[in-house]
């Protein structure tokens, strides 16, 4: 059976939302979902996912959480086939090759509606450029994501949902640790 990846919502940031790694793999797989590798700190995950599909798992990961770890926090998750279409979907190729810690791929849990992506980007005050496809928008920040204006917070605020953000780095390494276990 594929892979999936699970990407977490604001933990460990800022001192808020901590959660060792070793925790929530050990919550994965004792609610089923086994072989649970974490990248990183800052919660992404990629799991054996078993007969659910990726909606039903978020629930049951949001509630676990909440219940035996005490963090209530969004789950964001996707198959292996939809993190290479995410890949694939990329619009900003030179971005990624050149520079892609400033190439940010931000999830959602539903489709990110046209008119609020146009809404955005002519609400950008800066160099910042912003395309969605499907559940997934993709920010080109070529002045630095610190000091930006376009903000997770704007960005959640103008698409109407919330959503959590990763740089084209961290995708890669992603989908290698999706091809390595499959």
């Amino acid at each position: 059976m594929p892979n999936c990846v699970a990407l977490l919502r604001g933990i460990n940031v800022g001192g808020k939302n901590k959660i060792a790694m070793a925790a929530l793999r050990d919550m994965f797989a004792a609610i089923g979902l086994p072989n649970a590798k974490s990248l990183l700190q800052s919660g992404n995950i990629v799991f054996q996912p078993g007969r659910q599909s990726p909606s039903a798992i978020e629930k049951t990961l949001e509630a676990q959480s909440a219940r035996r770890l005490n963090l209530p926090v969004d789950y964001f998750v996707r198959t292996a086939a939809e993190w290479s279409k995410l890949i694939a979907a990329n619009p900003f190729a030179t971005e990624a090759k050149k520079d892609p810690s400033h190439l940010i791929v931000m999830a959602f849990k539903d489709a990110v509606d046209g008119r609020a992506v146009k809404a955005l980007q002519a609400a950008v005050k800066g160099p910042e450029v912003v395309r969605a496809k499907g559940r997934e928008l993709f920010i080109s920040y070529p002045a630095g994501i610190g000091t930006s204006k376009l903000t997770s917070a704007l960005i959640e605020k103008m698409i109407g949902q919330r959503g959590t953000a990763r740089n084209w780095n961290t995708v890669t390494k992603l989908e290698q640790l999706l091809t390595d276990e499959a």
